[in-house]
């Protein structure tokens, strides 16, 4: 990743996109944007599974430009999710994407011991959502979904390797690493494929089946879920050095890769029957160039070259066809898919796909200290 001249594409996006985000901060506040709908960004719940993104593409941008505003922004969405951890019942697999954008990135800034506390807390309630006899992570809450885990739980993972390494207390890492192990074996695919849901019986721990989810169907291929396969497990190896996830990540970053259409911003499912009329998701293109990164980071220079040059191909593509730096939306990329087999959030602006955008295009510009 080192190797490549910089260019000045990056900064000029990186500027667009820094001029934007002090328009657009002053309007969201410390709200909890989802969606962007007819330009504007909606406002969820703090205990909704996006609630981290906002403060924490607003964290990756004070980290650049030390503008205190948007640490006061960032910081007073975190204090607002304190409701979601006294409340505790409404709380899932999703901690890890709540609070490592908010707590752990306000750690690792500013050593708030307040925010150590908070995600130190959240860790412990994502180890106990493990099934011992599954080795998973339970996904949704319900009685009905005590046997459900998901792919997007990869990237909650990070949580529980950062508080081993932040108490010196192996116990979390042994679960996010029995759960990938889980991953490697039941949801990917031999052909670098991903399962988005995958049933066990949570009394015995044996795999019943496969949901189709936010897939096509069930032996699809939804295109985020790729994304967060591929980038979980390499944050795994990132952590362990444990060479099946590595070897796991690049086995889905090639499927990924080599299913792309020619603008590289993948359609929302590999597998669909007819690509006509398809929307594409360009969240999960950013999720996948922002894990391609880090690939590259991980690997030798020769072996990182493909992914690298991949995420570079990749986020200057959504730069030059994709990005809205006007204020005529208050999201950066447009044309993302939420949940295409339910009809929710089609061909709009979704805040996960500015987040890992604006954290892909830091990466470039040398931050490779990451808060997952």
């Amino acid at each position: 990743m080192g190797e490549h001249p910089k260019e000045e594409w990056v900064d000029e996006a990186w500027s667009k996109m820094v001029e934007k985000i002090d328009q657009t901060s002053p309007i969201i506040g410390a709200g909890f944007p989802h969606v962007s709908k007819e330009g504007k960004y909606d406002c969820t719940d703090p205990s909704f599974w996006t609630s981290g993104f906002w403060p924490g593409l607003l964290w990756l941008v004070y980290r650049d430009t030390g503008n205190e505003e948007l640490k006061r922004i960032a910081v007073a969405c975190e204090s607002a999710m304190d409701a979601c951890i006294d409340e505790f019942t409404n709380l899932h697999h999703d901690v890890g994407f709540m609070w490592s954008l908010t707590s752990v990135a306000n750690y690792k800034l500013t050593g708030s011991e307040e925010s150590r506390l908070r995600a130190l807390k959240v860790a412990a309630w994502l180890a106990g959502r493990f099934n011992v006899r599954g080795n998973f992570i339970r996904a949704w809450n319900g009685e009905s979904r005590s046997g459900l885990a998901i792919i997007d739980c990869m990237m909650n993972l990070s949580l529980l390797y950062w508080a081993s390494e932040t108490i010196n207390d192996p116990r979390f890492k042994h679960i996010a690493m029995e759960h990938a192990d889980t991953v490697l074996r039941e949801f990917i695919r031999e052909d670098g494929s991903v399962y988005h849901i995958v049933q066990f019986d949570p009394e015995t721990g044996a795999r019943v089946g496969a949901l189709g989810g936010q897939g096509f169907t069930p032996e699809s291929a939804w295109a985020r879920g790729a994304s967060w396969a591929l980038y979980g497990l390499a944050l795994c190896y990132k952590y362990t050095k444990e060479e099946k996830y590595l070897q796991g990540s690049e086995k889905v970053a090639h499927f990924f890769l080599a299913n792309l259409p020619e603008d590289l911003v993948p359609y929302w499912d590999f597998r669909l029957t007819t690509q006509e009329g398809a929307p594409r998701d360009s969240s999960a293109a950013s999720i996948a160039a922002s894990g391609l990164l880090l690939l590259a980071e991980l690997l030798p220079a020769e072996e990182g070259r493909l992914y690298g040059t991949s995420a570079r191909r990749i986020l200057k593509s959504m730069v030059d066809h994709y990005a809205i730096w006007d204020s005529s939306d208050d999201a950066i990329l447009p044309h993302g898919t939420g949940h295409w087999p339910a009809g929710k959030n089609i061909d709009v602006g979704l805040i996960y796909g500015d987040y890992y955008f604006v954290e892909a295009l830091a990466k470039l510009r040398g931050q490779t200290e990451l808060f997952w």
